[in-house]
């Protein structure tokens, strides 16, 4: 109920403010066509004026330099500055591009999730999910005590949990998707989300990752002296929002978070990672980059490589489990289709009416009149759009870079900011979507709130570090 609200608040919200700026100003008359049938990225030109018809300020930053941008109108000088072109940048496709978007998704999923799945399929034939489960029951049932003790779900949780500290979105879907589907099974009401599907989802969606890899290589390739400057606050933004995660289901659900299981697991977490910590700080961006590939690509070689082992010892029929496994991933990714369509849809609308334009303007508008630190905002649309959308956030977070430089104190809170959490609305719908949950309960506050701890610790750090 409460993201079908949520989502019918997003379409009605950002026609309601296309309307609006169509009703107040010429420059948004294709402001509808844009929202419905256009393309990302396109230059939608508005009109040409004259020089002497403009504001005498808006003349004034035209002579300095010819271009301007204003309000997010851009306008641009001929080389005489007597008539000046006015046009804007359409930041996402329409809601018509977005659909075939979130299908062509959908499809490059099927891949990942066949291989993946397939050797989960293996894996969980020749015992070793069963093996791992037991391994980590003795923490994950404290978390989840409506799980029965070893249950395959503990084990499918942990591979989602690891793929995601070391930055492996492609491993990390599978595994999370086939750990809903483990904890479905046990979901008495197959319509409302379970208390244990809940704590998952938001530890999942928190994004602890060990090494921003892609965020280092954006910064790099941007010119930045120093792109791993930026790891370190990243690291304690994604580990305080998880923390905040858990803190904030297990206070809904009255689970106690200092048991001395949890205390002893969170605690050697912490401990491991702190090591890690220490240890990566002191790598070039090079040495970086080295050490993530070795770290990640060999552990999935070596996961493959122990379940094969495994089967072989098991003397199951490999290929067939495998086969078996790949099936169920095809059958998933088909099954998510709707639920992303409708996500993303909704998601565009906001970013072609112009919502989030709106907001920061008027963001940046209350800090100025109180006098704060304004620099902070314009890090802050990275923020708004990662819960929405990944690829969209990214780009925000260039867009930043490129205005104000990627050694800016704007582009590096943006970076921070891009690795502190995960696109929470997207995981939600894929997630919930391939086990057709649609009693969300307090899914989507939670995760927002934790969220926002990720996006107000991002800040603090950033002004520690970079201020």
């Amino acid at each position: 109920m409460v993201l079908s609200r949520i989502w019918s608040a997003f379409i009605i919200v950002a026609i309601l403010v296309a309307s609006i700026k169509y009703i107040s100003s010429d420059n948004y008359e294709s402001i509808y066509n844009d929202m419905v049938v256009g393309k990302g990225g396109d230059t939608l030109k508005i009109g040409v004026q004259k020089m002497e018809n403009l504001p005498l300020d808006l003349q004034k930053n035209l002579k300095e330099k010819n271009t301007f941008e204003d309000n997010f109108i851009h306008y641009k000088t001929d080389p005489s500055q007597q008539t000046v072109t006015v046009f804007r940048i359409q930041e996402t496709d329409g809601v018509i591009g977005t659909s075939k978007t979130a299908v062509e998704i959908c499809i490059g999923l099927i891949g990942i999730m066949t291989l993946f799945m397939g050797f989960m399929s293996i894996a969980e034939k020749a015992g070793g999910i069963n093996l791992l489960s037991r391994i980590i029951q003795p923490f994950f049932s404290k978390l989840f005590p409506e799980i029965p003790k070893n249950h395959p779900a503990f084990g499918h949780m942990m591979l989602n949990f690891s793929a995601n500290l070391l930055g492996l979105d492609n491993a990390a879907t599978p595994f999370g998707l086939k750990a809903m589907d483990s904890l479905q099974s046990l979901n008495p009401d197959k319509d409302k989300a379970s208390n244990a599907q809940i704590m998952f989802l938001c530890l999942h969606a928190s994004g602890l990752t060990l090494i921003p890899v892609s965020i280092i290589a954006i910064r790099a390739s941007m010119g930045s002296a120093t792109p791993t400057d930026i790891f370190l606050p990243c690291m304690i933004a994604t580990f305080v929002a998880t923390m905040a995660a858990m803190t904030i289901v297990s206070i809904k659900q009255k689970i106690n978070l200092f048991q001395p299981a949890i205390l002893l697991f969170v605690g050697g977490v912490s401990a491991i990672l702190a090591i890690l910590v220490v240890y990566l700080v002191q790598l070039n961006k090079e040495e970086l980059d080295g050490f993530s590939k070795i770290l990640s690509n060999g552990i999935i070689l070596l996961i493959f490589f122990a379940i094969v082992l495994g089967g072989l010892y098991k003397k199951i029929n490999i290929f067939d489990a495998f086969i078996d496994g790949a099936k169920e991933g095809f059958t998933t990714c088909v099954k998510i289709i709707p639920y992303l369509v409708g996500m993303l849809i909704a998601i565009s609308l906001l970013r072609t009416s112009g919502v989030f334009d709106v907001l920061i303007s008027g963001m940046k508008w209350v800090a100025t009149i109180t006098g704060a630190d304004t620099r902070f905002v314009d890090g802050l649309p990275t923020a708004l759009i990662k819960p929405l959308s990944g690829s969209g956030a990214r780009g925000m977070m260039v867009d930043t870079m490129t205005t104000f430089g990627a050694d800016s104190f704007q582009g590096r809170l943006a970076a921070v900011l891009q690795g502190s959490s995960d696109t929470t609305f997207y995981v939600i719908a894929v997630y919930f979507g391939s086990v057709a949950i649609k009693n969300t309960r307090y899914t989507v506050w939670a995760m927002l709130l934790a969220d926002l701890v990720g996006v107000i610790t991002s800040v603090i750090l950033a002004y520690l570090f970079f201020a």
